[in-house]
């Protein structure tokens, strides 16, 4: 076949045959292609750094809109900018998920701010007083009950000298004499010594003898337990102090009144784990303070004679006595029991850094959940739905495909709704008006045949309700949370006292990254957030109307460029800070490292 090119060149852009047809470039539909089309424009460097805010994440979300910058004192528009302004005619701002296998590199942020959250309530900073480093702290491991054998890896004596890397020799997983079959046929022995990597760990040794409902239900009331677990503590070391003759300290609360409380109290950080047998434990920072009538939110020392000892004693006697029976369900009428399981550990944290458990190794080790799911028990998904519930559960299925669908089947209504019909209802005024009447309630006149401010009040009162009225059914979140395997709570939670929240330090960052580029021209020195309220009349704000414009970067090349800048940066910082830990830890006392 000859060829359809001319010879020479024209100089048109006609549609066509030959030269002028219009024709897309082979490499734009590769990574790197299109990365050297981006690269290439001149305004490639402003793109680079209108992503930089959002340049590690994987789905980026776009947003489209005007952004107003107004006078504060005034409320005079100084500046208008829209979106269609600006390179891709969208602001980019990272996802924020917090799993790894979402977006690593927003993962990584909220695992450092996990770490910065339960070490400052150890050893103080971030707005916690430096002074709880002598408060008594406990580093607590509450496991999950038994629901049946399973495939694990015991080392009774590490040799190894990173557990992490563990190559130990392992014990026998399941090594009996006198059981051989379990009453399906199956065998109840194990005589395997598994290793680190082994995809059989966590698994059961008969599906048919676990008992799936019983170990959903009790992810599900896994939260409730830890509740009455605090509670519990906290009246122990109550009893303690009364016997001891230490009074109780008279606070006053917002109505007035004066109520007593015990003068010590826990401030507690959780942190939740899904096992590879899909069971949830937590791993705890229960830190003990102090009480003071003035300032009850304050953050005091605990009084004299509490320490460690009494902390232990607390929370050992709470998980030994701490259980319950859930509510009756149909396939259960008793309900399930839920209480601790008997591997149950106990560390007292140094956190002067003597000791084998210090501040920085806990908050360290609990900071790693952040990233995680349930990617331990095999099980990635999203919410599941009626839909898609039929791709996952099977009650013949494997280990997790039979949680699943004890997830759904308990959750199921347990009650038929009354219809329509026979429901009661309000009886409704006749339209028109009526004779002058006095309401008894508020004592309004009207002609109307219902008080119109009765009416109002009790319009707003509907108003104030939810939409959907919480269920009776205190199974049903276990269809909510059938991709958790029953867990619906959240990986970290803590009191109140105890540290700062995620939002106080991402609001820090924002702030420094301001400050970091006042020097540049194009940024208005003492520019802030509607959200700040700072009354200072000197100030400006930036007023966003933004939309949901997308999600994701609109090629693989802009991805692989905006995620390449972002890990130099990364990898940049990293060799910054080891420089300086080198550059002070070599340095003499007395002597200033060189900037």
């Amino acid at each position: 076949m000859a060829s359809t090119l001319d010879l020479t060149p024209r100089t048109t852009s006609a549609r066509g045959v030959g030269s002028n047809a219009d024709t897309i470039p082979v490499h734009d539909y590769t990574a790197t292609g299109s990365a050297f089309t981006r690269a290439t424009q001149p305004d490639y460097f402003g793109w680079l750094e209108h992503v930089r805010a959002a340049a590690g994440c994987t789905r980026p979300i776009r947003l489209a809109g005007q952004l107003l910058t107004v006078e504060q004192s005034t409320g005079r528009v100084l500046d208008q900018r829209h979106t269609d302004a600006m390179p891709d005619a969208a602001i980019y701002t990272a996802c924020g998920n917090r799993r790894s296998r979402v977006c690593p590199s927003c993962a990584q942020t909220y695992q450092r701010d996990a770490f910065q959250l339960l070490r400052a309530g150890l050893i103080g900073g971030k707005g916690i007083p430096d002074t709880v480093a002598s408060h008594p702290a406990v580093f607590a491991t509450f496991t999950a009950p038994s629901f049946g054998t399973v495939h694990a890896r015991v080392v009774k004596r590490h040799t190894c000298r990173n557990r992490r890397r563990c190559d130990c020799r392992a014990e026998p997983c399941h090594a009996r004499r006198d059981a051989g079959l379990c009453e399906h046929g199956r065998p109840a022995v194990c005589w395997a010594r598994h290793e680190a990597t082994d995809t059989v760990l966590g698994q059961p040794l008969c599906l048919d003898c676990y008992d799936h409902d019983h170990q959903v239900v009790w992810n599900i009331f896994s939260g409730e337990l830890w509740h009455r677990t605090k509670q519990a503590a906290e009246r122990w070391l109550a009893k303690l102090a009364r016997r001891r003759g230490i009074p109780r300290v008279d606070v006053l609360t917002a109505s007035g009144n004066i109520r007593k409380i015990p003068p010590v109290r826990l401030s507690p950080g959780k942190v939740a784990e899904l096992q590879a047998r899909g069971a949830v434990h937590f791993h705890a920072i229960a830190r003990l303070d102090g009480v003071d009538g003035q300032d009850p939110d304050a953050v005091v020392t605990p009084p004299a004679g509490f320490g460690v000892d009494e902390l232990v004693d607390a929370l050992r006697h709470a998980a030994r006595h701490v259980a319950f029976h859930t509510p009756t369900h149909p396939d259960r009428p008793e309900g399930w029991p839920i209480t601790w399981g008997e591997q149950f550990d106990l560390e007292p944290i140094a956190t002067d850094g003597t000791g084998e458990v210090t501040d920085g190794m806990v908050a360290g080790y609990l900071a790693k959940y952040a990233t995680k799911s349930t990617e331990a028990t095999g099980h990635t998904s999203t919410r599941l739905t009626a839909d898609s519930i039929g791709d996952y559960a099977d009650p013949d299925g494997d280990h997790t495909a039979r949680l699943i669908d004890a997830c759904w089947r308990i959750g199921r209504p347990t009650s038929t709704p009354v219809p329509l019909t026979e429901r009661p209802r309000d009886p409704r005024p006749r339209p028109g008006f009526v004779d002058r009447w006095e309401c008894p309630d508020c004592g309004t006149h009207t002609h109307y045949a219902a008080c119109p401010v009765c009416v109002a009040h009790r319009q707003a009162d509907l108003d104030s309700e939810p939409t959907k009225p919480a269920t009776a059914n205190p199974y049903a979140r276990l269809r909510r949370w059938a991709h958790m395997l029953g867990y619906g709570g959240h990986f970290l939670t803590k009191g109140r006292r105890y540290s700062v929240t995620f939002q106080c330090l991402r609001d820090t960052r924002v702030t420094f990254r301001r400050q970091e580029h006042e020097h540049q021209a194009d940024e208005q020195t003492g520019t802030l957030r509607a959200v700040d309220h700072l009354d200072q009349d000197d100030t400006t704000l930036i007023v966003g109307t933004l939309t949901f414009a997308g999600v994701g970067w609109h090629t693989t090349g802009d991805a692989l460029l905006a995620n390449t800048a972002a890990a130099l940066a990364r990898e940049r910082r990293t060799t910054g800070r080891e420089e300086l830990a080198h550059e002070l830890s070599t340095t003499p006392a007395g002597l200033s490292p060189a900037a």
